[in-house]
């Protein structure tokens, strides 16, 4: 099964991805992007299924501290 979840926002005149789950690669996993363009790619350990049920939740209860590090140029 392929998905894909991801917080985008409008920085510098473009969308810019801040974090995203996905399937793609043959595997569930989450990206976390910097500023910068850098991002970091983290394995998950569960199903398709249940990685796009834990990245939609995820992503609801924590877009606000995504979006501060993003803006704030943190690590991902």
């Amino acid at each position: 099964m392929g998905f894909t979840v991801q917080l985008e926002v409008w920085h510098d005149h473009k969308w810019n991805p801040i974090v995203r789950y996905d399937g793609s690669h043959g595997f569930p996993h989450k990206d976390v992007f910097r500023r910068n363009g850098e991002s970091r790619k983290e394995p998950l350990k569960m199903s398709s299924k249940e990685a796009l049920v834990f990245a939609d939740k995820d992503i609801r209860e924590r877009w606000e501290m995504y979006l501060q590090r993003f803006l704030q140029g943190d690590r991902p």
